[in-house]
């Protein structure tokens, strides 16, 4: 992950302030519900609204601006598919994946209007918890028009009271996520960038259980990122260990 400059920073921080006002009014935007975090990384990306929400091609995108296409996307990759197959063919297209780092659970409760105070959540966001969006995304992460910009927000989610355990948390609704500052910014602009996804904890071979154990991820995301770090030609399947398929990082990046 590349920690972001000063300028960076700041930058951020007048997106956030144009969107949410300075700096305790932000709790009275709750006709934004859960758009908030797509406004201010748009607003991060691209100051002048001039440039935003353009159609181009039959699609609307979030920015464009001289033969280039910024798509914002808090979640759910596969409904890119369409505008990637479009766009891909005459633009440069940054795909902009917010990730939540440190996150404050807050409640709301929806008869009072109360907000309770802040929960820091023992995990933290990292960059490679993107692999589950990108698969979705798979055929078209080696087209060389196609850059990825993950950036690490610290933020607070604001839940709804209304779950079903006795507290009312367990299965409760999201209701909103406020980004609080840019914790870090990766930028992935060719296949050799996705290197940076391979913690320097792995061995000269591994499993995706051994990637899963050095990344601190899930299987599931573990099994993403092997497959396409493997479609990339990042890293070679070498034979079998035990039951498991056994990987190598490519010598000749």
């Amino acid at each position: 992950m590349e920690y972001i400059s000063q300028s960076a920073a700041e930058r951020f921080e007048i997106a956030k302030n144009k969107m949410l006002g300075v700096p305790h009014a932000r709790y009275g935007i709750g006709t934004l519900s859960e758009k908030t975090v797509h406004a201010i990384v748009k607003h991060y990306m691209e100051p002048d609204t001039d440039y935003h929400e353009i159609p181009v091609d039959g699609y609307v995108a979030d920015i464009y601006r001289e033969g280039t296409i910024i798509e914002i996307q808090t979640a759910n990759f596969n409904k890119l598919r369409e505008k990637l197959e479009c766009f891909l063919k005459n633009y440069e297209v940054t795909i902009v994946y917010p990730i939540p780092h440190i996150k404050y659970l807050r409640w709301l409760d929806e008869e009072t209007g109360s907000i309770g105070a802040g929960r820091k959540s023992p995990k933290k966001g990292t960059p490679y918890q993107a692999f589950k969006e990108l698969y979705r995304i798979k055929n078209y992460l080696a087209n060389e028009h196609l850059h990825i910009c993950l950036l690490l927000i610290d933020m607070e989610e604001i839940r709804l009271l209304n779950g079903w355990s006795r507290d009312k948390k367990k299965g409760s609704t999201r209701y909103d996520r406020i980004p609080i500052k840019l914790a870090g910014e990766l930028r992935i602009d060719e296949n050799e960038d996705y290197m940076q996804m391979l913690p320097i904890e792995l061995g000269e071979t591994f499993t995706a259980a051994d990637y899963a154990k050095a990344a601190h991820v899930s299987p599931g995301i573990a099994g993403a990122a092997v497959q396409i770090l493997r479609h990339l030609d990042i890293i070679h399947m070498i034979g079998k260990k035990g039951r498991a398929y056994l990987y190598e990082i490519n010598s000749s990046i």
